[in-house]
């Protein structure tokens, strides 16, 4: 039933109805220039780590404050960066070793809430992101 979306009204989109509005019909972003702006965005957010959170997973922080501090710096300087890892030119995700552990992080974009997922991670000013630093075996 579509009587949910009528006080929206018809000329008005799906994107008004699903609150997904953030760049008007007049200045749609390409696909190629989306992306480019999520991996500016995460490239800035990671190396600097502000505009967001940072979370190191038990198995990161039950090794110590000298191993979680080696891992944060490695994400920050992490460039190795491949069509493998990195398949939409986003910048969301690595792996890295240190003293023999295998680490993943990964990017995960918020409302501003942190409650729901972002509408539009291409958009810093209705997204946060969350860094998350785990073991490999804590995926």
């Amino acid at each position: 039933m579509t009587a949910p979306l009528l006080p929206f009204g018809l000329s008005a989109g799906i994107e008004a109805a699903i609150g997904a509005d953030s760049v008007s019909k007049g200045q749609t972003m390409s696909a190629a220039s989306r992306a480019d702006r999520i991996r500016d965005l995460n490239d800035a957010f990671r190396t600097h780590l502000e505009g967001g959170k940072c979370l190191l997973s038990a198995g990161v922080s039950d090794l110590g404050v000298s191993f979680a501090s080696a891992a944060i710096a490695a994400v920050r300087a992490f460039d190795a960066f491949t069509p493998d890892n990195d398949p939409y030119g986003e910048r969301d995700f690595g792996s890295f070793e240190i003293g023999g552990e295998r680490l993943y992080w990964k990017i995960d974009y918020y409302d501003n809430s942190l409650e729901f997922g972002s509408k539009d991670p291409a958009d810093p000013q209705q997204t946060k992101r969350v860094l998350t630093i785990m073991l490999a075996d804590e995926y």
